[in-house]
């Protein structure tokens, strides 16, 4: 980058004064006067021009420091799309110097047909915004590599305002996208983490409680039944041994005092108390156990679960529990299977139908009802449980499965419990997903893997 400077003027000398007719000395001298005073302005302009042209060469090198110190690819091009100007930033990226990318069309040095159409699309637009537009292309490098790049192109104009070309300024977005996702990813492992905590602090005190509470049953139980056993022993032996008194003659009074105290329909009666002795004693064992299951922490296990028959017991816990008025209506699908664990099942369908029982309550004057449908949809099993309530709001609907977001009361909830079924429902590879039905109510649908044997 350098300018050719001129070369100093020779002073004009004073010439002799020829003999000349009608021209006297007084003429000659203003005519060297004249010629002295464009000499000197002669002399002012090219001192002027070497200043301009120092000037010149300070811009020049400002304007190419400034474009080989931008991290940013550029590329001015003309009117056809061809490269009139570059960046060391582009050379490097795409590996040619300099003067092999002058005059090359733009849309040759992207990966793909997809992005030289946008750029010609961009060049084909005559009212290009002067703030720019923005297209994303993929250039390739010089190894050959795809490389985002969201270049922001504005018109360039020449002195009449006309425009004579487009530049297109572009930052290579390959190691932000790639930064953006393992961020992404990490705040995704970020919330699941979180989830898995706050659910495995749950079962884990909740297990604790009921491990207690068991225990405590389980003493007691086990000496009814083993104590109704015994009596059952004990009844035999004592029936054999009054049918064998009762075979001999008795007297008046023995038959008196047999006939007052109803030995013979005690006698009758007892086996079917024991009975029902041992029965209420087993279906409270059984509750204990299903208790224990469903508090235990999972340890990863997952086991072959009838989806139908979790629904049921989960309504059972709901009605026993909290909401003994409640109508629900369960329309089962066919029998089928899910590869999970019962206990968190169980739980998600306890929530979910807690919430919606909570829901329908709050609706003055209307009993509380939900509708649960059953069905296999392709290669998924999927819960559809409709409630009575008001539906959810448009303000809420983006925070339903968000940790601690709750609508009820303080003291009413927590805000966990749509969030971490969210997590378990993620955890069984299926989704959990919540709308307004069109009839009114809240709309929550359960997807599962189907489990097929």
């Amino acid at each position: 980058m350098s300018t050719n400077h001129p070369e100093p003027l020779a002073r004009p000398t004073a010439l002799p004064t020829p003999d000349m007719e009608g021209v006297d000395e007084s003429t000659w001298l203003d005519v060297i006067h004249k010629m002295d005073e464009v000499y000197s302005q002669l002399v002012a302009d090219e001192i002027a021009l070497e200043q301009k042209n120092a000037e010149l060469e300070q811009t020049q090198q400002f304007i190419f420091s400034l474009l080989t110190a931008m991290s940013d690819v550029l590329a001015a091009c003309n009117e056809a799309g061809q490269i009139e100007e570059t960046n060391a930033a582009l050379c490097e990226l795409v590996g040619r110097p300099d003067a092999q990318l002058r005059g090359t069309p733009l849309a040759l040095l992207t990966a793909d047909e997809h992005g030289a159409a946008r750029i010609r699309h961009v060049l084909d637009t005559p009212a290009l915004q002067r703030s720019g537009t923005v297209v994303e292309v993929e250039l390739l490098d010089a190894q050959g590599q795809r490389v985002p790049v969201d270049f922001n192109c504005t018109p360039r104009l020449d002195a009449n305002g006309r425009r004579v070309g487009l530049v297109f300024v572009g930052r290579p977005m390959g190691e932000i996208k790639r930064a953006y996702h393992q961020l992404r990813e990490a705040h995704d492992a970020l919330k699941r983490t979180q989830q898995q905590l706050l659910h495995s602090e749950k079962l884990a005190s909740l297990g604790r409680l009921v491990a207690g509470v068991a225990h405590e049953l389980n003493n007691p139980i086990s000496f009814v039944l083993g104590n109704v056993h015994a009596l059952r022993r004990y009844t035999e032996r004592l029936r054999t041994y009054l049918d064998a008194m009762h075979r001999q003659p008795q007297g008046d009074e023995q038959n008196a005092l047999r006939a007052k105290l109803r030995i013979d329909h005690l006698l009758s009666d007892l086996p079917s108390l024991m009975e029902g002795t041992l029965e209420g004693a087993q279906r409270t064992a059984d509750i204990v156990n299903g208790l224990k299951r469903f508090s235990a922490v999972d340890q990863g296990e997952k086991t072959e679960v009838v989806l139908n028959d979790v629904v049921e017991r989960a309504i059972h816990w709901v009605r026993k529990g909290t909401a003994p008025t409640f109508n629900v209506q369960w329309q089962p699908g066919p029998p089928c299977k899910v590869l999970g664990s019962p206990g968190q099942l169980l739980q998600v369908l306890m929530n979910l139908i807690q919430n919606a029982y909570d829901a329908a309550a709050a609706q003055p004057g209307v009993p509380p009802s939900l509708w649960i449908i059953g069905a296999v949809e392709g290669a998924n099993v999927v819960l559809r449980l409709r409630d009575s309530g008001a539906g959810i709001a448009p303000q809420h609907m983006g925070h339903l499965f968000d940790p601690f977001f709750t609508t009820k009361p303080v003291g009413k909830g927590t805000g966990l419990g749509l969030s971490i079924s969210y997590g378990i429902v993620d955890q069984h590879g299926g989704h959990l997903s919540a709308d307004n039905h069109p009839d009114g109510g809240a709309l929550f649908t359960l997807e599962l893997p189907l489990l097929v044997v």
